[in-house]
């Protein structure tokens, strides 16, 4: 049944963001450009300190998996998430209508919940994980 859940959250995240692609009207905005950028760095900065095979869409930990604490995962334990927020509000910037909101915020909560269950395997997976947690913050260092 976890792993189905997990499976749900993928799907709502992909499918979410998705639709707000879809939507979007696009037009060129400096900020809307400029947030979506700083997703993008944060997303590979994040996989930069990340070795192949210890990185997975699912929040399921994977079998030999290593906590990474350098690079930005220093200052905030999702990152990956948090450069996916930064690119859609990128869009939702670039389309601020009521419904790129709704589906960003939707979004939003998706992350969180994958962010929540990868908190709770990581806690039973390894002890190191509770002083890592005490450090950081979940996506917007030294706030969230």
């Amino acid at each position: 049944m976890k792993n189905i859940y997990s499976k749900l959250l993928v799907a709502l995240q992909f499918g979410t963001a998705g639709v707000m692609l879809l939507l979007a009207h696009y037009r060129f905005d400096l900020l809307a450009t400029a947030v979506f950028g700083l997703g993008v760095a944060v997303g590979i900065w994040a996989l930069s300190h990340n070795r192949l095979g210890n990185f997975n869409i699912e929040p399921e930990l994977r079998e030999n998996c290593e906590l990474v604490t350098s690079g930005v995962y220093r200052w905030i334990r999702h990152p990956m998430y948090a450069s996916v927020t930064l690119m859609m509000l990128g869009v939702v910037l670039m389309d601020p209508r009521a419904v790129q909101w709704l589906l960003w915020a939707f979004l939003v909560t998706v992350l969180l919940l994958k962010a929540q269950r990868e908190e709770s395997l990581w806690l039973s997976h390894d002890p190191c994980y509770l002083e890592y947690r005490r450090k950081t913050k979940y996506f917007i260092p030294y706030i969230l």
